[in-house]
Protein backbone atom coordinates (compact mmCIF):
# COMPACT_ATOMS: atom_id res chain seq x y z
CA UNK A 1 0.00 0.00 0.00
CA UNK A 2 3.04 2.48 1.13
CA UNK A 3 6.60 2.35 -0.10
CA UNK A 4 9.41 4.54 1.15
CA UNK A 5 12.49 4.31 -1.46
CA UNK A 6 15.67 5.98 -0.89
CA UNK A 7 13.85 9.27 1.71
CA UNK A 8 15.78 12.01 2.33
CA UNK A 9 14.02 15.24 4.05
CA UNK A 10 14.77 17.24 7.09
CA UNK A 11 14.47 21.03 8.25
CA UNK A 12 16.42 23.77 6.55
CA UNK A 13 19.53 22.78 6.58
CA UNK A 14 19.43 19.75 9.11
CA UNK A 15 19.30 16.16 6.96
CA UNK A 16 16.21 13.89 9.20
CA UNK A 17 16.19 11.26 7.04
CA UNK A 18 18.94 9.78 5.11
CA UNK A 19 17.83 7.43 2.65
CA UNK A 20 15.06 5.77 4.98
CA UNK A 21 12.97 3.01 2.93
CA UNK A 22 9.99 0.94 4.00
CA UNK A 23 6.62 -0.45 3.03
CA UNK A 24 3.62 -0.95 4.74
CA UNK A 25 1.03 -3.24 3.08
CA UNK A 26 -2.61 -3.07 3.13
CA UNK A 27 -4.55 -4.63 6.09
CA UNK A 28 -0.78 -4.80 8.43
CA UNK A 29 0.09 -2.50 12.26
CA UNK A 30 3.23 -1.76 11.12
CA UNK A 31 5.35 -0.13 13.88
CA UNK A 32 8.11 2.45 13.76
CA UNK A 33 10.60 2.07 16.63
CA UNK A 34 13.37 4.43 17.22
CA UNK A 35 15.00 6.97 20.11
CA UNK A 36 13.97 10.12 20.77
CA UNK A 37 15.17 12.80 17.32
CA UNK A 38 15.80 9.52 15.02
CA UNK A 39 13.94 10.54 12.53
CA UNK A 40 10.01 9.25 13.65
CA UNK A 41 8.09 11.91 12.80
CA UNK A 42 9.66 13.58 9.89
CA UNK A 43 9.26 9.83 8.20
CA UNK A 44 5.16 11.13 8.91
CA UNK A 45 5.52 14.04 7.95
CA UNK A 46 7.56 13.23 4.38
CA UNK A 47 4.50 10.74 3.73
CA UNK A 48 1.68 13.02 4.29
CA UNK A 49 3.58 16.14 3.31
CA UNK A 50 4.31 18.31 5.59
CA UNK A 51 7.49 18.08 5.47
CA UNK A 52 9.32 18.07 1.62
CA UNK A 53 10.94 14.87 0.58
CA UNK A 54 14.25 16.30 -1.13
CA UNK A 55 15.68 12.82 -2.79
CA UNK A 56 13.79 8.89 -3.18
CA UNK A 57 10.27 8.61 -3.04
CA UNK A 58 6.83 7.91 -1.67
CA UNK A 59 4.36 6.06 -3.14
CA UNK A 60 0.65 5.06 -2.19
CA UNK A 61 -1.07 2.28 -3.93
CA UNK A 62 1.28 3.00 -6.87
CA UNK A 63 1.09 6.80 -7.27
CA UNK A 64 3.68 9.10 -6.64
CA UNK A 65 3.01 11.58 -3.66
CA UNK A 66 5.97 13.55 -4.30
CA UNK A 67 4.28 17.56 -5.27
CA UNK A 68 0.88 16.67 -4.11
CA UNK A 69 -0.13 18.79 -0.90
CA UNK A 70 -1.11 17.59 2.44
CA UNK A 71 -4.61 17.93 1.63
CA UNK A 72 -4.55 15.85 -1.30
CA UNK A 73 -2.42 13.34 0.19
CA UNK A 74 -5.41 13.50 2.89
CA UNK A 75 -8.15 13.13 -0.31
CA UNK A 76 -5.76 9.79 -2.03
CA UNK A 77 -6.63 8.24 1.74
CA UNK A 78 -3.69 8.86 4.17
CA UNK A 79 -4.37 10.61 7.22
CA UNK A 80 -2.08 11.55 9.87
CA UNK A 81 -2.98 12.31 13.57
CA UNK A 82 0.27 13.86 14.95
CA UNK A 83 1.94 13.79 18.16
CA UNK A 84 0.76 16.39 21.32
CA UNK A 85 -3.24 15.95 19.86
CA UNK A 86 -2.98 19.55 18.21
CA UNK A 87 -6.88 20.14 18.75
CA UNK A 88 -8.62 23.60 18.22
CA UNK A 89 -9.40 24.25 21.46
CA UNK A 90 -12.14 26.60 21.47
CA UNK A 91 -13.87 24.59 19.23
CA UNK A 92 -16.13 22.23 20.32
CA UNK A 93 -15.73 18.07 19.70
CA UNK A 94 -18.10 18.03 16.94
CA UNK A 95 -16.28 20.67 15.34
CA UNK A 96 -12.92 19.28 15.57
CA UNK A 97 -14.49 15.66 13.98
CA UNK A 98 -16.12 17.37 11.52
CA UNK A 99 -13.31 19.38 10.42
CA UNK A 100 -11.44 16.04 9.99
CA UNK A 101 -13.81 15.44 7.18
CA UNK A 102 -13.39 18.84 5.43
CA UNK A 103 -12.71 17.25 2.07
CA UNK A 104 -15.65 14.80 2.27
CA UNK A 105 -19.22 15.94 0.84
CA UNK A 106 -21.51 12.52 1.80
CA UNK A 107 -23.33 13.92 4.00
CA UNK A 108 -25.65 11.01 5.12
CA UNK A 109 -22.06 8.77 5.18
CA UNK A 110 -20.84 11.38 7.46
CA UNK A 111 -23.72 11.16 9.51
CA UNK A 112 -23.29 7.30 9.56
CA UNK A 113 -19.32 7.50 10.23
CA UNK A 114 -19.86 10.04 13.49
CA UNK A 115 -22.55 7.65 14.66
CA UNK A 116 -19.92 4.92 14.36
CA UNK A 117 -17.13 7.30 16.31
CA UNK A 118 -19.14 7.55 19.13
CA UNK A 119 -19.88 3.92 19.40
CA UNK A 120 -16.24 3.45 19.57
CA UNK A 121 -15.66 6.45 21.46
CA UNK A 122 -18.56 6.77 23.86
CA UNK A 123 -17.39 9.44 25.68
CA UNK A 124 -16.71 11.70 22.69
CA UNK A 125 -20.50 11.02 22.59
CA UNK A 126 -21.11 12.65 26.03
CA UNK A 127 -18.92 15.53 25.35
CA UNK A 128 -20.04 16.16 22.02
CA UNK A 129 -20.95 19.87 22.85
CA UNK A 130 -17.43 20.45 25.19
CA UNK A 131 -15.11 22.49 23.89
CA UNK A 132 -11.91 20.52 22.95
CA UNK A 133 -9.38 22.33 25.59
CA UNK A 134 -11.65 21.39 28.35
CA UNK A 135 -11.23 17.69 27.73
CA UNK A 136 -8.27 15.38 30.01
CA UNK A 137 -5.68 14.27 27.45
CA UNK A 138 -7.13 10.83 27.09
CA UNK A 139 -10.01 12.56 25.95
CA UNK A 140 -8.11 14.66 23.59
CA UNK A 141 -6.06 11.85 22.12
CA UNK A 142 -9.38 9.71 21.28
CA UNK A 143 -10.65 12.93 19.62
CA UNK A 144 -7.49 13.05 17.51
CA UNK A 145 -8.03 9.41 16.19
CA UNK A 146 -11.60 9.99 15.75
CA UNK A 147 -11.14 13.46 13.65
CA UNK A 148 -8.26 11.47 11.68
CA UNK A 149 -10.59 8.45 10.95
CA UNK A 150 -13.30 11.06 9.82
CA UNK A 151 -11.46 11.83 6.67
CA UNK A 152 -12.44 7.90 5.95
CA UNK A 153 -8.62 7.05 5.65
CA UNK A 154 -7.23 3.29 4.09
CA UNK A 155 -4.05 4.36 5.71
CA UNK A 156 -4.05 5.63 8.91
CA UNK A 157 -0.38 7.77 10.33
CA UNK A 158 -0.82 7.54 14.30
CA UNK A 159 2.47 9.55 15.68
CA UNK A 160 2.91 8.68 19.79
CA UNK A 161 -0.60 8.15 21.21
CA UNK A 162 0.03 7.29 24.42
CA UNK A 163 1.95 9.75 25.15
CA UNK A 164 1.53 11.61 28.48
CA UNK A 165 -1.44 8.83 28.92
CA UNK A 166 -2.41 7.30 32.11
CA UNK A 167 -1.30 3.32 32.07
CA UNK A 168 -5.40 2.67 31.93
CA UNK A 169 -5.78 4.77 29.26
CA UNK A 170 -2.63 3.43 27.77
CA UNK A 171 -4.64 0.15 27.50
CA UNK A 172 -7.95 1.58 26.17
CA UNK A 173 -6.10 3.62 23.46
CA UNK A 174 -3.79 0.54 22.23
CA UNK A 175 -7.22 -1.76 22.49
CA UNK A 176 -8.86 0.96 19.90
CA UNK A 177 -5.68 0.74 18.07
CA UNK A 178 -6.34 -2.76 17.41
CA UNK A 179 -10.29 -2.51 16.65
CA UNK A 180 -9.51 0.03 14.17
CA UNK A 181 -7.09 -2.59 12.08
CA UNK A 182 -9.90 -4.89 12.59
CA UNK A 183 -12.24 -2.95 10.71
CA UNK A 184 -9.82 -2.48 7.60
CA UNK A 185 -7.54 0.22 8.68
CA UNK A 186 -4.38 -0.18 7.70
CA UNK A 187 -1.84 1.92 10.23
CA UNK A 188 1.73 3.10 10.45
CA UNK A 189 2.82 3.69 14.52
CA UNK A 190 5.07 5.60 15.59
CA UNK A 191 5.38 4.99 19.64
CA UNK A 192 7.84 5.19 22.36
CA UNK A 193 6.08 2.62 23.98
CA UNK A 194 7.94 -0.29 22.03
CA UNK A 195 6.48 -2.84 24.38
CA UNK A 196 2.88 -2.23 23.10
CA UNK A 197 3.74 -1.37 19.88
CA UNK A 198 5.07 -4.74 19.30
CA UNK A 199 2.26 -6.16 20.72
CA UNK A 200 -0.25 -5.11 18.24
CA UNK A 201 1.93 -4.91 15.05
CA UNK A 202 2.54 -7.30 12.41
CA UNK A 203 5.93 -5.75 11.45
CA UNK A 204 8.18 -3.28 12.65
CA UNK A 205 10.92 -1.13 12.09
CA UNK A 206 14.02 0.75 13.83
CA UNK A 207 15.50 4.08 13.03
CA UNK A 208 19.11 5.23 14.44
CA UNK A 209 19.81 8.58 12.97
CA UNK A 210 17.75 8.83 10.32
CA UNK A 211 18.31 5.26 9.04
CA UNK A 212 16.73 2.07 9.29
CA UNK A 213 18.70 -0.46 10.67
CA UNK A 214 16.47 -3.26 11.94
CA UNK A 215 13.45 -4.64 10.72
CA UNK A 216 11.11 -8.01 11.01
CA UNK A 217 7.86 -9.08 12.30
CA UNK A 218 6.77 -7.71 15.45
CA UNK A 219 7.45 -10.77 16.94
CA UNK A 220 11.14 -11.48 16.30
CA UNK A 221 11.54 -7.85 16.89
CA UNK A 222 10.07 -8.34 20.55
CA UNK A 223 12.62 -11.21 21.08
CA UNK A 224 15.64 -9.47 19.71
CA UNK A 225 18.49 -8.57 22.04
CA UNK A 226 19.05 -5.33 20.58
CA UNK A 227 15.39 -3.98 20.51
CA UNK A 228 14.65 -5.73 24.14
CA UNK A 229 17.68 -3.65 25.22
CA UNK A 230 17.28 -0.40 23.64
CA UNK A 231 13.66 -0.16 23.92
CA UNK A 232 12.34 -2.92 26.13
CA UNK A 233 14.23 -2.61 29.44
CA UNK A 234 16.10 -5.45 28.87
Amino acid sequence: MLRLDGVEAGYGKTQCLKGVSLEVREGEVVALLGANGAGKTTTLMAISGLVPVRRGAVTFQGRALGGLSPAEIVGLGISHVPEGRRMLPRLTVLENLELGAYRRRDRAALRRDLERLFALFPILAERRRQLAGTLSGGEQQMLAIARGLMARPRLLLLDEPSLGLAPRLVVTIFETIRRINREGVTLLLVEQNAYRALQIAHRGYVLETGRIVLTDTAAQLAKNPQVKAAYLGG
